[in-house]
C-alpha cells in the first residue's frame, strides 16, 4: 500500500532470526573468540599467525558481523536492536542513545553507530530472553504494522541521521547505502507505476534521487541491468524514463510468472477478464472445507435449494475429488481456471471456511459464511498468542470477514462469540446449523441403517466415534500438519472388540496421518468420509477432546467421553477455552486409554451421573436446532418465502 514503510521486498538476502550480542566478545564459530578467554588453550593457535594474517582474520570477523546485523536483515526496519544484548559500559562510554525524534526507525542509527564503534561480537545460540508475539495488527498493531502516511518522511530522515555517524568510505556506509538501493529498485520503483498517490512520482521521487546522488560512484557502477538503468534515471530525476523502465520490467516479470504458473495465469484472467464480466444473478457457488468434501452446512443448504427450487438457480460445487453429489450441478476443482471464473461471476458464495485472501467481493455479491462449529477453543481476536502455522492469521481473517454478509450461529453463545472474535457487524443468522437438520429428521433411523450398510459395519455392533481435534502446534511448516494418536486402539480392540467397532475421524488437516489397516474389522478410518453428521447418526458413543463436534452430537442426547490427555497444555498454552471444560461439558474427562475403556464399560452409569449437566448443556447449546435451519437460512439470504 502507499503507506507501507521502506521495508517489504527490500532485503538483500533471506531473513533469518537469530540472537546476537554486540560489544564484548567474538565466537569462533560465527565471529571470533578472545584468546585470553579460552580455557583449553585453543586460542593459542592465533599466536602462530603473522600480523597480516591476524588483521585479515579481524577483518573477516567484522565483515561477518556486518553481514549478519545489517546486510542480512530484512529491509531498513530490520536493522534493529531486537535479539541483541549490549554491554552497559560500552553504551555509556560511547554515549549511545536512541534518537527520540524518530518513531519507526530509531533503532537504525543507534545500531549502526554501535557497530561503527566496536569490533567485538559474539553470537549466542541459546534463548536468554523470550519476546512474546501477540500479533494483533487490527486492534493493537506493532510499529511495523501501523499505517502512517508520514512514515516515508521518517524513512528519509533516518538515512541522513545515520550517515552522519558513519565514515563516508566505510564498509558500514557501503552496506547501508546498498539497502537503500535495494529498497528503491524492489519496493519504491513499482509504486511509480502502480500507486494512485502522485507523491511517489513527485516529492518522494526527488527525495530518493537526492539520497542516491550522494552515494559512492562505485556502488552505483556495480549495479547490473534493470537496477542500473532505473538508478541512473533516478539520479537524473527523469520520472518519465523511470516510468517506462518500470513498466517494461513489471510487464516482463508478470509474463514470466504467467507462463510458469497456472495459478498466476488464472489469477491474471480473474482480475483482467472474469471480474469485468457481469454477475450472474442466479449462480451459487458452494465450498466446504476448502473443496475437500461435500459436507457441512453448505451441503444441506444446497440440497434444500436444489430439491425445492430446482430450476431457479445454477449450482456450482467446489470439490477436489470424485464425489456423488445429488441434483443437477456443476463440479469444479479448487484453484482450477474454472474456480477463478465462477468466483468472479457467481452472485452468491456459500462457504463454511475462509475464502482465499485474493478474492475480490464485487458490488452485488452476497457472501454467506456458515462457519463450521460452535467454538470451544478461542478464535481469532480472542486469542492472545498465535501458535499456528500461519503467523498472519488475525490480519487475514479480519480482511476476509469484512466481506461476509451473513454468518450463521447455531446458538446464543456462538452468536455473541462470533460477533466479538470475528469483529462481525453484519447479519447474524440465529437459526441453528443446517448441517444438524439431519439429526432431527423424521427418517433419521432409516438414514442410519443406510449409512451403516454403506460403511460395511455389522448391524449388531455398537459404534464408538473418536473425533479428536488438531493441535495448533502440530505442524512441520506452513500448511504442513501432523498428528500423533494417543488412544491405544490395540488395547481397545482387545477389551471392547466383541461389542463395539470404532470409527476414527480426524481433523481434515490431517486426514491421511493415521493407518488402522492392522485393526481391520474393529477400527475404521473415516476421516475422509464427507459428512460427519451422518457418522453422528450411527454412533452410540462419542469420544472427543476439544473439537466442536460434541456441541452437534449433543443434539442426539447420546453419551460422550472427553479424552483430554494434554488438557493443561491445550488450555493454558496453545489456544485457551471459552468456558471451563472440567465443569461444563456433558461427560467425564479421561486421560488414559485405560480410563477410556473403563468408562465405556460403565457407560450407562456415567450417563445417569451426567444427566443433569447434559440437560443444562443441551438447553444452552442445542435449543435453536429444530431440523429447519436450512429452510430458515434460505429464506433469509435468498429472499424466498414460499415454494414456487
Amino acid at each position: 500500500t502507499d503507506n507501507d514503510d521502506a521495508n517489504d521486498g527490500s532485503d538483500d538476502t533471506a531473513e533469518e532470526d537469530s540472537d546476537e550480542a554486540s560489544g564484548k566478545k567474538k565466537n569462533r564459530d560465527d565471529f571470533e573468540d578472545d584468546s585470553e578467554d579460552s580455557e583449553d588453550g585453543s586460542g593459542d593457535e592465533e599466536h602462530d599467525l603473522t600480523p597480516e594474517e591476524l588483521e585479515n582474520l579481524r577483518q573477516a570477523v567484522i565483515r561477518k558481523a556486518y553481514h549478519e546485523l545489517v546486510s542480512k536483515r530484512k529491509g531498513i526496519r530490520g536493522i534493529s536492536v531486537l535479539n541483541i544484548l549490549f554491554k552497559r559500559s560500552f553504551l555509556e562510554e560511547n554515549r549511545l542513545h536512541f534518537p527520540e525524534e524518530l518513531t519507526y526507525f530509531s533503532d537504525v542509527p543507534f545500531l549502526m553507530e554501535a557497530l561503527e564503534k566496536t569490533e567485538k561480537f559474539q553470537k549466542c545460540y541459546a534463548a536468554l530472553y523470550v519476546k512474546r508475539k501477540h500479533n494483533d495488527p487490527v486492534n493493537f498493531p506493532s510499529l511495523s504494522q501501523v499505517r502512517d502516511p508520514n512514515r516515508f518522511d521518517e524513512f528519509i530522515r533516518v538515512y541522513y541521521c545515520t550517515i552522519q555517524k558513519l565514515a563516508k568510505d566505510s564498509e558500514l556506509r557501503y552496506r547501508f547505502d546498498k539497502k537503500y538501493i535495494s529498497y528503491y529498485t524492489k519496493t519504491f520503483a513499482p509504486k511509480i507505476k502502480r500507486s494512485s498517490n502522485d507523491a511517489w512520482r513527485q516529492e518522494h521521487f526527488i527525495q530518493m534521487s537526492d539520497i542516491v546522488r550522494g552515494m559512492s560512484p562505485e556502488l552505483i557502477h556495480e549495479q547490473k541491468r534493470y537496477k542500473k538503468r532505473i538508478i541512473k534515471a533516478l539520479m537524473k530525476k527523469d520520472i518519465e524514463k523511470s516510468l517506462r523502465i518500470v513498466k517494461v520490467h513489471l510487464g516482463y516479470k508478470k509474463l514470466k510468472k504467467i507462463f510458469r504458473s497456472k495459478k498466476a495465469f488464472s489469477k491474471f484472467l480473474y482480475i483482467h477478464s472474469f471480474l469485468k464480466k457481469p454477475l450472474k444473478e442466479d449462480w451459487i457457488i458452494f465450498e466446504s472445507f476448502f473443496g475437500k468434501s461435500y459436507s457441512d452446512s453448505p451441503k444441506y443448504i444446497y440440497e434444500y435449494l436444489a430439491k425445492n427450487y430446482p430450476d431457479k438457480y445454477r449450482f456450482i460445487w467446489v470439490i477436489n475429488k470424485k464425489t456423488e453429489i445429488p441434483y443437477k450441478h456443476k463440479e469444479i476443482k479448487r484453484f482450477s481456471l474454472a474456480y477463478y471464473y465462477y468466483l468472479a461471476r457467481c452472485k452468491y458464495l456459500v462457504f463454511n471456511g475462509r475464502q482465499p485472501v485474493w478474492v475480490i467481493k464485487r458490488e452485488g455479491n452476497i457472501f454467506l459464511q456458515t462457519w463450521h462449529g460452535t467454538p470451544l477453543k478461542k478464535l481469532v481476536f480472542d486469542i492472545d498468542d498465535i501458535n499456528s502455522a500461519t503467523p498472519k492469521y488475525k490480519q487475514q481473517v479480519y480482511k476476509q470477514s469484512r466481506e461476509w454478509d451473513y454468518l450463521i450461529a447455531p446458538n446464543a453463545f456462538s452468536s455473541e462469540t462470533f460477533r466479538r472474535c470475528f469483529m462481525f457487524d453484519k447479519t447474524m443468522l440465529e437459526t441453528g446449523y443446517p448441517r444438524n437438520d439431519i439429526l432431527h429428521a423424521p427418517d433419521r433411523k432409516q438414514i442410519a441403517v443406510q449409512i451403516k450398510r454403506k460403511l460395511g459395519i455389522s448391524g449388531d455392533k455398537k459404534i464408538i466415534l473418536y473425533a479428536p481435534t488438531w493441535r495448533d502446534d502440530e505442524f512441520y511448516a506452513k500448511g504442513q500438519y501432523k498428528f500423533e494418536l494417543h488412544l491405544n486402539l490395540d488395547m481397545m480392540r482387545q477389551e471392547l472388540g466383541n461389542e463395539y467397532v470404532l470409527l476414527l475421524r480426524t481433523h481434515y488437516f490431517i486426514a491421511d496421518s493415521i493407518d488402522v489397516s492392522h485393526l481391520k474389522g474393529f477400527a475404521y478410518n473415516v476421516s475422509k468420509y464427507d459428512d460427519i453428521s451422518e457418522l453422528y447418526l450411527i454412533s452410540d458413543i462419542l469420544i472427543t477432546d476439544y473439537s466442536s463436534v460434541f456441541f452437534d452430537y449433543a443434539n442426539l442426547k447420546r453419551p460422550m467421553l472427553f479424552f483430554t490427555y494434554d488438557l493443561e497444555k491445550y488450555r493454558d498454552v496453545l489456544r485457551g477455552f471459552y468456558f471451563d471444560i472440567e465443569k461444563e461439558v456433558p461427560g467425564p474427562l479421561v486421560y488414559t486409554s485405560e480410563e477410556v475403556i473403563d468408562a465405556i464399560k460403565n457407560i450407562e452409569e456415567i450417563s445417569k451421573q451426567y444427566s443433569q449437566r447434559y440437560d443444562e448443556f443441551y438447553h444452552r447449546f442445542c435449543e435453536w436446532e429444530d431440523g429447519h435451519a436450512s429452510e430458515k437460512v434460505v429464506k433469509s439470504v435468498f429472499g424466498i418465502e414460499d415454494k414456487e
